[in-house]
């Protein structure tokens, strides 16, 4: 009887050591495009609003940057990283017209409630404005930055000054720099200097937030000097430029901030502590309106902006490329990113489920 107690011990020892390993995922990087709809990043530019010339100034330039008859062909134009690295080497989830639908859980399609939910996992119905306030629901990164593992490794860059409150960074000591605050405790020669006067000395187009250029610097910065296990970057422009209606600089904005994406992988891949152990997760906290005057807008009022999308490559997830069935929620991300890192992610509140084939099963 001993024996065979014994032996149970030790094969559940080595099972566990086996689930332990099987997660390859040591660190994740999530990665917001503030309502930047499915419909270009799967079809690419729309060229009833390239020619519309309320929202688009200078038709043939445009045209030129961003357009092709084949949907292949300009979405690759508009995205050339998401359709060439990530589309061949993981996962892309959120094409409508090939029965794979992603939507948010929330009742209000609009900012505060879709970050919210994307990173406690839960659609709360008392956080309805963006002017909320301090987020009462405790996300991924707070419930892990309370551990011994990663505590003070997690860090947010925000474009969008309401994450201080989003990611309640008094109540959960999370590392957070939105808006226009500056990032202290860097070296003296540090890169990071520059951005903290930068930030403030270039035009305020946005009225308060910070431009995204500027927000992907310091995160990557910090990324290459502090070496966070989780970092985020939330991205806003492309929510700005559809609210007033400027259609080139929506899509000039998802373009740079596909090659953010391009440069921070680059150097992931290059750098040992991140190489095959990085897991790179990118959405959208809503969706759009249709047509030229839907499209700048969203909310309940306006229909089928709950459409989102996301994408996501790293060593635990297999190389399936465009999926074309599913119905997904924001609300499983939460979970998602936890279970790729072999973390158990509870509250009080009802989260959503893991996406099982994100994790390879």
């Amino acid at each position: 009887m001993k024996r065979i107690s014994f032996l149970f011990i030790a094969l559940s020892f080595v099972a566990t050591l086996m689930a332990q390993s099987s997660h390859k995922t040591q660190n994740v990087i999530l990665v917001t495009i503030d309502g930047f709809r499915w419909q270009e990043m799967f079809n690419g530019a729309d060229s009833s609003f390239i020619n519309n010339k309320q929202l688009v100034e200078d038709a043939a330039n445009c045209g030129k940057k961003y357009w092709d008859n084949s949907v292949d062909a300009r979405r690759k134009m508009l995205l050339p990283f998401i359709w060439d690295t990530i589309a061949s080497k993981g996962q892309i989830y959120g094409n409508r017209t090939k029965g794979c639908n992603v939507n948010v859980k929330n009742t209000y399609w609009f900012s505060y409630p879709g970050y919210n939910e994307i990173l406690t996992g839960y659609a709360d119905s008392r956080v309805n404005s963006n002017s909320f306030g301090p987020n009462p629901n405790i996300s991924l990164f707070e419930v892990m930055n309370k551990t011994p593992k990663y505590a003070g490794r997690i860090a947010a860059f925000a474009s969008w000054d309401a994450f201080n409150d989003i990611l309640n960074e008094k109540r959960s000591g999370l590392i957070v720099s939105a808006g226009f605050d500056k990032v202290n405790g860097m070296d003296s020669d540090s890169k990071m200097n520059l951005l903290n006067s930068m930030q403030t000395q270039l035009p305020d187009i946005f009225h308060g937030v910070r431009l995204d250029g500027v927000t992907f610097n310091m995160g990557f910065e910090y990324l290459k000097t502090k070496r966070p296990r989780i970092l985020y970057l939330s991205f806003d422009e492309t929510d700005d430029f559809a609210h007033g209606g400027r259609y080139e600089d929506y899509l000039n904005s998802a373009h740079y901030t596909d090659d953010f994406l391009r440069t921070l992988w680059n150097w992931i891949q290059s750098d040992p502590e991140y190489k095959d152990k990085t897991t790179l997760l990118i959405t959208c906290d809503h969706g759009r309106g249709e047509g030229p005057i839907g499209w700048r807008s969203h909310g309940t009022e306006t229909a089928n902006s709950n459409q989102t999308w996301f994408a996501v490559m790293g060593p635990d997830t297999p190389a399936l490329g465009e999926m074309t069935s599913g119905q997904y929620y924001n609300n499983q991300f939460a979970k998602t990113m936890a279970a790729l890192l072999g973390f158990n992610f509870e509250t009080p509140n009802p989260v959503g489920d893991p996406i099982v084939s994100v994790l390879g099963k």
